[in-house]
């Protein structure tokens, strides 16, 4: 295959995962707590076939690579919800959740629920965690009210306090599923306050997706007509030869 095509093919190869990173940002614009991704790109530099007995050296040839995802933490508008159970965070940090395995992990979605058993679980049936651990809730317990430093009180009394996270490099996160992310020695914010009875919407920007989306689409064809044509080019090439020869 010629260079002029592998160059192509590479820069199609990133333009489709981009498509996929900017359709998933698109199906969770309405989830709660989720972020906007973006991949980052790169400029890959790379020798032809080594050719030494040629007077002039091998010129390098420029790919494109993509490397990695770019995770935008900003945070999305809160919405009213009236339920007691729903809960945003007004700045910094996250939500701590037990995964299966009993290890810890963060989450900004704070649609939470009461399960069969009445424990404080994520929208994806994680336990919530908080200074008491897991909490399970009864009858007896009544209206859970849930103070601004996240501290839950019943009529039984005061149950515990909603854990929240923070992390000096928020790009270290390891991104688990939508809203769930894994991450090493967290912190405690400062002046993050809880808000019971809102959730935090999405920071995906629905306009700024849809251009995107189209950006992406035309480069993506202007390669594919690109690839075509050199193909066309090479193909003529291969038979006016073969004419020659003959």
């Amino acid at each position: 295959m010629e260079n002029a095509q592998l160059i192509g093919l590479s820069r199609q190869t990133a333009l489709r995962n981009q498509l996929n990173v900017i359709a998933n940002n698109m199906a969770n614009i309405n989830t709660s707590g989720f972020k906007s991704q973006n991949l980052l790109f790169e400029e890959y530099m790379m020798p032809v076939a080594e050719a030494t007995e040629f007077e002039t050296p091998d010129e390098t040839l420029s790919y494109v690579l993509d490397y990695s995802s770019h995770t935008d933490f900003a945070n999305g508008s809160f919405k009213l919800t009236g339920n007691e159970l729903d809960i945003a965070l007004e700045g910094e940090g996250f939500f701590v959740v037990q995964m299966p395995d009993g290890g810890e992990a963060f989450t900004r979605n704070g649609a939470f629920h009461l399960d069969a058993d009445g424990q404080l679980v994520t929208s994806e049936g994680r336990p919530v965690m908080t200074s008491a651990g897991p909490l399970t809730f009864s009858n007896e317990d009544g209206i859970i009210e849930i103070a601004e430093d996240g501290t839950i009180a019943t009529e039984l009394g005061v149950r515990g306090q909603i854990r929240i996270a923070s992390f000096e490099n928020v790009q270290d996160l390891e991104k688990l599923s939508e809203t769930i992310f894994a991450g090493e020695n967290p912190g405690v914010p400062a002046a993050t306050k809880v808000v019971q009875g809102a959730l935090e919407q999405s920071n995906v920007d629905g306009v700024f997706e849809v251009t995107r989306l189209i950006e992406v689409t035309r480069s993506y064809e202007a390669v594919s007509k690109m690839l075509k044509d050199i193909d066309e080019l090479s193909r003529q090439a291969i038979s006016t030869l073969g004419r020659v020869q003959a």
